[in-house]
């Protein structure tokens, strides 16, 4: 195996239609709409084991993009992540169809009650034999709040505060409930569990109380791997004391590498090691056999793609109606209750409604790379060098020709440049991504919950 740092790969998918990139499920070879049929998902799970895939990276919304012309007219039309399904239900299935495929399930803390998912999860990492990952996500759509009964989403800041003590609950129960040797399975003495060797979790914080004994036994990783995207300032202090992989949003490799190192300091800051944290940045690749076939399907795709359903899908994440603006007026970025690092981007580049709609035709908020398998591949390879990143979450265009495409062109070229790994290591997903142990590393905040 080459020195070379190798690159993780996620694919990026959402349990729906229209996730990223927009108007493609009008592509006559595009598949999205199968989204409801499990063999959908359980070919795909098969297509990224073959590509060496690190994981597939689940996305997940909970309320609709009503932001866009005060209306979810334009969402409803395009399958602008709606419908959506739950995507914790897929996981089962592909988990059963592969042997080494991780999995990201995004879940929202503001709308699982601690106790009841962290049962989820467990059993979830039971059945994937320690593959599963959680990305830890706060909420930032008022739809969702008025849907769940609330006036409105909680204050940016005061969602991480909120989020805090739900890991605090969650670490008591993965960590600390049972301990290792709590199942005897003693059939002898009919004795399954040791009794003294389970306790009642006692919590009583800010916002969660729970008192209670966890209601799964020890998996193998316990704490699934924790996913995280924050990248506001009271974000990435909550990413440096929990995350363990971060999703970043960089327009180049600059930025990259200015986010990257600011993670790294939270987390040291936090008694961690700046590696203790992969970071993983959004991307659309494109690739051809040739630089001229890889340009050819570019603009087939822009063909089929709806710049204005990007621009509804931007407007809810920066909380701004771009409808009633004129197309090269001046726009005020105030900085909002939706998603910070979305009103920061757009506030840095001074971005217009006409400039908007040319940036998120292709791509969403992610870096286009296009060409033949060379050329993506030295990209890649130069995004994790200067951008001091570990790797993708890989969106898709056209599913699934995107994510086959990519296997079949670009990977081998990563492989033979060594700068991607041409097999499967054994053990959990924790264990493959950190090549160490299945459980948090003592220098994690959640290990000191530990029985």
């Amino acid at each position: 195996m080459s020195s070379r740092k190798q690159i993780l790969l996620n694919a990026f998918s959402m349990n729906c239609v229209g996730h990223i990139n927009h108007g493609l499920w009008t592509h006559p070879r595009d598949r999205s709409h199968e989204y409801k049929r499990l063999s959908y998902w359980t070919d795909l799970a098969k297509t990224l084991e073959r590509g060496l895939f690190d994981g597939i990276f689940l996305a997940d919304i909970v309320g609709v993009y009503d932001i866009y012309q005060s209306s979810v007219d334009l969402t409803l039309k395009e399958s602008i992540q709606l419908p959506v399904n739950d995507p914790i239900l897929l996981v089962s299935a592909m988990a059963a169809a592969t042997q080494h495929l991780g999995f990201g399930v995004t879940v929202n803390t503001s709308v699982e009650a601690p106790y009841t998912f962290a049962r989820r999860i467990s059993t979830l990492d039971h059945l994937t034999e320690g593959r599963i990952g959680w990305n830890i996500v706060t909420g930032y759509l008022d739809s969702a709040a008025r849907a769940l009964g609330q006036t409105g989403m909680n204050e940016h800041d005061t969602r991480y505060d909120r989020a805090d003590d739900y890991l605090d609950v969650l670490y008591k129960l993965w960590e600390g409930s049972w301990a290792d040797d709590a199942v005897v399975l003693d059939k002898a003495r009919r004795v399954f569990t040791e009794p003294g060797r389970v306790r009642k979790i006692d919590h009583n914080g800010p916002y969660y109380q729970s008192d209670g004994y966890h209601l799964a036994e020890p998996s193998v990783q316990r704490t699934p791997v924790l996913y995280q995207a924050g990248t506001s300032g009271r974000g990435r202090r909550f990413a440096g004391r929990h995350a363990e992989c971060i999703f970043i949003n960089a327009t180049d490799k600059a930025a990259a590498a200015r986010t990257s190192r600011a993670l790294r300091e939270e987390a040291v800051a936090a008694g961690r090691r700046p590696d203790d944290i992969k970071i993983f940045v959004g991307m659309t690749v494109v690739p051809g056999r040739t630089a001229s076939e890889a340009e050819a399907k570019l603009a087939e795709y822009l063909d089929h793609a709806n710049p204005e359903a990007g621009l509804a899908h931007f407007a809810a994440g920066s909380g701004i109606d771009f409808s009633r603006f004129e197309l090269d007026e001046t726009i005020e970025y105030a900085t909002g209750n939706a998603i910070q690092s979305v009103t920061q981007l757009a506030r840095q580049k001074g971005w217009t409604k006409r400039q908007l709609l040319k940036e998120l035709a292709i791509g969403g908020r992610y870096p286009v790379v296009v060409g033949d398998g060379a050329k993506v591949a030295e990209e890649l390879m130069s995004w994790i060098d200067e951008g001091e990143i570990d790797g993708f979450n890989l969106a898709r265009t056209v599913v699934p020709e995107s994510y086959v495409d990519f296997i079949d062109i670009v990977v081998p070229e990563l492989q033979a440049r060594g700068a991607y790994k041409t097999a499967y290591s054994d053990g959990t997903l924790r264990k493959r991504l950190f090549g160490a142990g299945d459980r948090l590393p003592g220098n994690h905040y959640g290990s000191q919950f530990r029985q």
